[in-house]
């Protein structure tokens, strides 16, 4: 068996962190591997080790008996020292409440975990888009379709054949959660853990409605316009409110959260709300000077070279980069570097008169 890794160490906390700080190196370990979010056997076992951490040092009596015996003060609890601990005294209930929200939409709470029968908010879902450069820049409407669930009209969601209701769950009484009660070297401990017979539900349904295998929902496919802003960025989501799971006993429906997938394009790179590119520049133009046609996001525009011009020259196009997501008249700028293009065949004639320049120019 490894040998347990220091609580504090797991944390990535000092000995003298508040229950503050101990809250959020939890909070932070328990949003990256949380099994719902990273589902690998390696974040499973991080989230148990952080889970068991947290659990003895957020309890200021079991802080104070580890920092005096480590692992050895809790070697007799449940055989493993985590499954034996009580969570509702160390306020584990608050924390997932908060962790919970945040992955889920807010919809698994303490008060829920008290009442399984309390409304509760649905989850959110979570897809995709793929849109184009330019439709990142100036915005779009694009169509997706995604398995829409809906309360079973059969049943009106309750899962039970019509006819028939759920009833409360006779081992948990409805609350969802049973207690268990088992000696250790400190006293008698107690476990919380989701009732094994109702599966947290506090309700059994004994006869499944058949239209919706006692589920209570039902699932089609719903096509949903989804307004992409002007002036998105890749990776980020466009919240379409309402359009996710649906709510548990009357609770409010999540969202649907559609993650834009820009496109990467030929001549533009984007830095976020400035665009880059470059132009060539003939070498008689970058000499003497003249007119050149610079294509933007917005079209070609023309623009005065200077007479002798030399590569790499950066010039700044104003307004003609990106919108800002929160303001669309409010742009960003293109930068453009002017790259001189020396030619590389040149006929009789040109390199004679190249010839004359260079000696001209004192050029042997």
């Amino acid at each position: 068996m490894a040998e347990k890794r220091d609580y504090y160490e797991v944390l990535g906390v000092e000995k003298n962190a508040t229950d503050d700080d101990l809250k959020k190196a939890y909070r932070k370990l328990a949003k990256k591997y949380h099994p719902d979010v990273n589902p690998s056997e390696e974040a499973a076992e991080k989230f148990k080790e952080a889970s068991e951490a947290y659990s003895i040092l957020s309890d200021p009596q079991k802080r104070q008996q580890y920092d005096q015996f480590g692992h050895a003060a809790f070697s007799g609890a449940g055989g493993a020292g985590f499954s034996g601990f009580d969570f509702n005294s160390s306020g584990m209930g608050d924390i997932f409440g908060d962790i919970f929200g945040d992955l889920f939409g807010g919809g698994r709470t303490s008060s829920r975990r008290s009442n399984p029968n309390a409304p509760m908010r649905g989850a959110n879902v979570r897809t995709s888009v793929s849109i184009s450069f330019e439709e990142a820049v100036f915005g779009c409407t694009k169509q997706i379709e995604i398995n829409f669930r809906e309360e079973c009209p059969t049943c009106k969601g309750t899962g039970a054949k019509a006819g028939t209701s759920p009833e409360t769950c006779s081992r948990c009484h409805g609350t969802g959660r049973v207690v268990t009660t088992q000696q250790s070297i400190f006293g008698m401990m107690q476990t919380e853990t989701v009732c094994p017979e109702c599966r947290g539900g506090g309700r059994i349904i004994r006869e499944k409605c058949t239209d919706c295998n006692g589920t209570g929902y039902r699932t089609k496919k719903q096509k949903i316009d989804v307004q992409i802003p002007a002036g998105i960025d890749n990776g980020i989501a466009v919240r379409v409110k309402d359009k996710g799971e649906p709510g548990v006993n009357g609770g409010p429906r999540g969202d649907l959260l559609v993650e834009v997938r820009v496109s990467r394009h030929p001549i533009f790179q984007r830095d976020d709300m400035d665009l880059y590119s470059t132009a060539a520049v003939s070498f008689t133009k970058a000499a003497l000077g003249g007119k050149i046609r610079i294509r933007t996001i917005d079209g070609d525009v023309e623009y005065e070279v200077k007479a002798g011009t030399q590569t790499d020259t950066k010039i700044r196009l104003r307004g003609k980069g990106v919108p800002s997501v929160r303001n669309s008249k409010r742009r960003g700028d293109h930068y453009v570097t002017l790259v001189v293009q020396v030619p590389t065949k040149l006929t009789r004639e040109q390199k004679k008169a190249l010839k004359s320049y260079a000696e001209a120019m004192g050029e042997n």
